[in-house]
């Protein structure tokens, strides 16, 4: 019976060590491996780079566009946006009075018309806008920017949620350090990135463990790309650790009470 006992006991120490334990290996990052020649290798100089390419404005974004004149009456008749203190510009404002996109791609300017801006960058909206208000201003400066500029970080991840991209330019490693980094039972070889298209959303799947995300084309965050941090094999076996402990646990006491009342 003794035997019995402490069999359980080493066979619940066993489940659980092996369920919690994970190799160094799975949480590094930037691993060097024959697909990253190129980075971190002795003696070798070639530097594979990516260039990022600018976010294009699809249907159902939301634009913030400010006409600044030295003229109120035209800054006021161009724009509709309320002002916060200090002339700044209030995200809930920015959400609220923006320029949505329809579906064709198109924004609607009060007295200058319908301006297509599908399939363009912020910085060729300015360029076009700049020539159309010539038509009406000599005196004037034009702020286009995109209001629904987040990113989502879902999964193994120790913060999980929604976050605002800051600046233009922001890679994979900057996002989820908004998000905490991930957790110690991420599965850093699968990350999935969802990615909206004007042809719907599409799925990638990446690994962080190796240094060829560097020249990949994810390496660069685009705004409402959506990060899902998949888990390790064994994360279902550490969440329901608990419960198997109080399992051997009723076995191991029902054991000591079975061999108490044989020995009687």
């Amino acid at each position: 019976m003794k035997l019995l006992y402490s069999l359980s006991l080493i066979l619940l120490s066993v489940l659980l060590i092996t369920g919690s334990c994970i190799s160094r290996k799975k949480l590094t990052y930037l691993q060097y491996s024959g697909k990253s020649a190129g980075y971190g290798v002795p003696g070798e100089e070639e530097m594979i780079s990516v260039t990022p390419s600018a976010y294009k404005i699809m249907p159902f974004d939301n634009l913030y566009i400010r006409v600044l004149t030295p003229d109120p009456q035209w800054s006021e008749l161009f724009n509709t946006m309320p002002i916060g203190v200090g002339g700044t510009v209030t995200e809930e404002g920015a959400a609220l009075f923006g320029y949505p996109v329809d579906e064709e791609g198109q924004i609607e300017i009060p007295f200058v018309g319908k301006i297509s801006v599908g399939g363009k960058t912020t910085s060729e909206i300015k360029s076009e806008l700049e020539t159309e208000f010539g038509n009406y201003l000599t005196d004037f400066a034009i702020t286009v920017r995109l209001v629904n500029n987040f990113v989502s970080i879902l999964g193994e991840v120790n913060v999980p949620g929604r976050y605002r991209l800051t600046k233009e330019r922001i890679n994979i490693f900057e996002a989820l350090a908004m998000a905490s980094d991930m957790s110690m039972y991420s599965n850093r070889q699968k990350v999935q990135l969802i990615r909206p298209s004007p042809y719907g959303p599409v799925i990638r799947e990446f690994s962080l463990s190796d240094r060829s995300i560097l020249s990949s084309d994810l390496y660069y965050v685009f705004p409402n790309d959506m990060i899902y941090v998949m888990p390790i094999q064994g994360r279902s076996f550490q969440v329901n650790a608990s419960a198997y402990s109080l399992f051997f646990s009723a076995i191991s006491t029902a054991l000591v009470v079975f061999g108490f009342f044989r020995t009687l």
